[in-house]
């Protein structure tokens, strides 16, 4: 089939309707708005492709182009998802794409033929259909952003100086910091769809507590002098970025605890850095990626993945740790990949012999799947323990 311009969008924007509207009824069903974004995304990035690529090198479109067109559709739409930070599940993103695919499908090459029987003849265009689907396109995109902007947390500015906790944050919300913001004695986060940022957290037992609450981010927190965890999150999913977590005051500090969220979404680690505590970064039945992390001078070890947890931990630095730097425990299962670990030292007073230096180390039942790893400066590289099982990747 020969498309005109004109006849590419008006396909274009007349297919995408019913992705549009499925999009909307999804994000009311979930109180999530990646099903919009995404269906905005699929409508851009096939506009943008009618418009530069297939309208100049394809005068003639030939049925049999169009599945590997789709997949270059959804290569160009899930880059997008991934660049722009769009929060939808690989899986229902996907499917959504090959529903509304078909469903273009079947319009392009039946109902609007049947509907129109000049279709063919008019190159795609849909007389006076055209400018309706263009209007309804227009207004569901202005409707849901609309909707969307109204709906976004509220942000609080948090001034400079020392502010006395704990801050208790029981509704969605964006708490950035202004620079110099302080919090003494903790923030509490009890409710979902918060934002932390540009925060220093100082003294107190924990310094950010999530309880209980999803989709929660921390960002660009530092976090100093707590006695028992420096981030902890029960019960919740949290995205954790560029922290800094340092000075610890107790015997069994921890620098970031994920816990007891195994059904929630997975959570998130990366690019912060821990310096000291008993544990740098611990999960305990808890799906979380953690990445390009660096975790030093801990003295029990830097990482502990316990309690059937699921993680992958990736390009993270782990330096100086007493007894293990990275430890897969307690049936999890974890993909050790392109980490650093060196300079694990023995703790040789505990007497136990899974700490005597091990960069690595499988236990009871757990399954690490390790490559690309180096390990240096240690004292031993790797050995699984009590049914453990260590293997290549």
């Amino acid at each position: 089939m020969s498309f005109t311009l004109r006849g590419r969008l008006e396909t274009r924007l007349a297919t995408s309707l019913a992705p549009l509207v499925v999009g909307s009824a999804l994000a009311l069903g979930l109180r999530e708005w990646w099903p919009v974004e995404l269906a905005a995304i699929m409508v851009g990035a096939g506009l943008a492709l009618d418009l530069t690529v297939y309208h100049r090198f394809l005068p003639y479109q030939p049925g049999w182009i169009a599945f590997p067109l789709g997949l270059l559709e959804l290569g160009v739409v899930m880059g997008i998802v991934f660049a722009v930070g769009v929060r939808a599940p690989l899986g229902a993103a996907v499917l959504l794409f090959v529903g509304a695919w078909l469903l273009g499908q079947a319009l392009v090459h039946a109902a609007f033929p049947l509907a129109q029987l000049s279709y063919g003849e008019d190159g795609g265009e849909l007389g006076s259909a055209g400018p309706a689907a263009v209007t309804a396109v227009v207004a569901l995109l202005a409707g849901a952003g609309g909707i969307a902007w109204a709906t976004q947390p509220p942000t609080v500015h948090l001034a400079a100086g020392i502010h006395q906790g704990p801050l208790v944050i029981d509704h969605s919300e964006k708490l950035v910091g202004e620079p110099g913001a302080v919090v003494r004695g903790g923030i509490i986060v009890t409710s979902d769809d918060v934002t932390i940022r540009n925060v220093a957290v100082t003294g107190g037992e924990i310094g950010i507590k999530i309880d209980g609450a999803e989709n929660v981010t921390v960002e660009h927190v530092r976090i100093s002098g707590t006695s028992l965890d420096g981030i902890q999150a029960r019960r919740a999913s949290v995205k954790i970025r560029d922290c800094l977590i340092y000075s610890p005051v107790g015997e069994y500090s921890q620098g970031i605890d994920i816990s007891f969220g195994f059904d929630l979404a997975p959570s998130l680690v990366d690019g912060c850095t821990i310096l000291g505590g008993r544990e740098g970064i611990v999960t305990h039945f808890a799906q979380v990626m953690i990445s390009s992390n660096n975790v030093s001078g801990t003295t029990l070890r830097a990482l502990g993945l316990t309690e059937m947890s699921m993680v992958m931990v990736e390009g993270n630095q782990v330096e100086n740790s007493l007894g293990v730097g990275i430890y897969c425990g307690d049936f999890s299962e974890c993909e050790i990949k392109d980490n650093v670990v060196g300079g694990t030292r023995p703790d040789v007073a505990s007497g136990d012999l899974t700490r005597l230096g091990y960069a690595l180390v499988a236990h009871s039942g757990a399954k690490a799947e390790v490559s690309g790893n180096v390990l240096s400066r240690n004292e031993n590289a790797s050995k699984a323990f009590l049914g453990g099982r260590i293997t290549p990747g």
